[in-house]
């Protein structure tokens, strides 16, 4: 069978589709979980029918998608253990990728189920962390708590948390601000039955949703496509290891820059530390308790020779075998990441040097951290249908179970607006956060500054779903990976 170019088995044929469909899967939940929240005000102050809100939004998260920049998708994908990373064609590699995505798609159905607005983003989070903890116990030579990149865990972490206090704190704060400035009193009192709003305000909150919606979509669909170019380089390494629009004038940069960097490496090298042996020190570095030794940076003279021999002479990639792309993508990432992370513990003494660094980092990064046009298409088409299909659980919780009062237009528009510039300001620095904990999270502070009261019950629900979503998921993760790395390599005799 030939899929992209490259042939493979029915069984190899069979899990790609299924890691693919599982993928999608995750989208699709995540529309009709997530993106509910977009369309819950503008339904809640009949500004639009749910028949028309629902296909707006899914309509824009859908541009959002095709528009986003992918730094949220290879943020997510950095939370993965580097083995895994590097070897995700693997056994351990399809164990991951499949309890990862499973596990992620149980907690997101049984929260929407309940009409509870959790957060897909710490579902995925928690699920990753999982997979990497059941792995550090598992794979030989490994430390418990190795496995997960607790740097970069600590990073999204804070997005995450600090979110849902800058969506109550936010929205409160410009409800108080429209209240002084805008003396409308239809603003801030509960809408007329089954009545549209006047034309401006109907205007603002369309804008409102079209904004969250469309930054939804940039940040929250990045998720799923991170993990679809990953599964395709584990399956597919001969069509996608390495990006495929690269032109010959990008190979030729790298290989000047690659060339200008060894200077400066081989002026520094103490040892000469190559091949395999790069490898394994590069990889332990780049795991979370590696420290940099005159090892780390002889490793990386060592592999940036190795990318220079693999590249010097070529237009293109299809110069290149399977196996040779394989090994070029291991070694292109191993340095970045290096680079990367050296950068960032400021390890790199020489400013010009880090600079000549950073810059090659760079362009190495394009060569691995791409995304297809046509998974971004597949991305947003599936998180569009499911914001279309299972939006009313969600749309309920949040129009009429957080306040003690129905929804204004002011507090409409007020939560909408922190939650947009939220997620714009998130998408814009690369870091996953909550659509569904900034948004929840406004409509409860706008209520609380309208002294409209609020609904314990639903907030203690609420906070019970969003405390347990990060346990639970590491739970599910891990004990999925098991199963799944004893099933391949133990029944089915996968390696």
């Amino acid at each position: 069978m030939h899929l992209f170019g490259q042939s493979v088995s029915f069984g190899t044929a069979f899990f790609l589709f299924l890691a693919l469909g599982l993928a999608l899967a995750f989208e699709f939940v995540n529309g009709f979980h997530d993106t509910a929240n977009a369309v819950a005000t503008v339904i809640y102050t009949h500004t639009l029918k749910p028949a028309y809100a629902v296909v707006w939004s899914g309509m824009w998260n859908l541009i959002g998608v095709l528009t986003s920049s992918g730094l949220v998708a290879f943020s997510i994908v950095s939370l993965l253990p580097v083995e895994l990373v590097l070897n995700v064609g693997s056994g351990a590699g399809f164990a991951m990728v499949f309890s990862l995505l499973l596990s992620a798609i149980i907690w997101n159905l049984g929260t929407w189920y309940y009409g509870l607005p959790a957060s897909s983003s710490h579902t995925l989070v928690g699920s990753i962390m999982g997979v990497g903890l059941a792995n550090s116990l598992i794979a030989p030579g490994h430390v418990f708590g190795e496995g997960v990149n607790w740097s970069k865990a600590g990073e999204v972490f804070t997005s995450l948390l600090v979110s849902p206090v800058v969506g109550f704190v936010g929205a409160a704060l410009v409800l108080l601000l429209c209240k002084m400035l805008i003396k409308r009193e239809d603003l801030y009192r509960a809408p007329d039955k089954d009545k549209p709003p006047p034309l401006w305000i109907r205007s603002v909150l369309v804008l409102t949703c079209t904004g969250v919606s469309y930054f939804h979509g940039s940040n929250d669909g990045q998720k799923g496509m991170g993990l679809l170019v990953l599964i395709l380089v584990g399956v597919l390494p001969g069509a996608f290891a390495l990006n495929p629009a690269t032109k010959p004038q990008d190979i030729q940069q790298i290989v000047s820059q690659a060339q200008a960097v060894q200077t400066k490496l081989d002026s520094n090298q103490h040892s000469e530390v190559k091949g395999e042996a790069a490898m394994t020190e590069l990889s332990d570095y780049l795991k979370t308790k590696g420290v940099v030794t005159d090892r780390t940076f002889d490793a990386l003279a060592g592999k940036n020779h190795d990318i220079i021999a693999q590249l010097q002479g070529r237009s293109n990639y299809n110069d290149l075998s399977t196996s040779e792309r394989s090994k070029l993508r291991s070694d292109i990432y191993l340095e970045s990441e290096a680079i990367n992370k050296l950068n960032k513990g400021k390890k790199i003494a020489d400013p010009e040097e880090a600079k000549a660094l950073l810059l090659y980092s760079s362009a190495l990064s394009r060569e691995t951290k791409y995304i297809p046009d046509w998974v971004k298409f597949a991305v947003a088409i599936s998180l569009g249908l499911g914001t279309m299909i299972g939006w009313k659980r969600i749309v309920v919780t949040v129009g009429e179970k957080i306040g003690k009062e129905h929804l204004t237009y002011a507090q409409g528009a007020s939560a909408e607006i922190v939650a947009m510039i939220t997620i714009g300001l998130a998408d814009r620095y690369g870091m996953p956060v909550s659509t569904t904990h900034v948004l929840s999270s406004g409509v409860a502070g706008t209520m609380a500054a309208n002294r409209s009261g609020l609904q314990m019950d639903t907030l203690r629900n609420l906070l019970l779903a969003w405390v347990l979503t990060l346990p639970v998921c590491v739970l599910l993760g891990a004990t999925l990976f098991s199963f799944s790395f004893y099933v391949l390599f133990h029944v089915m005799g996968i390696h």
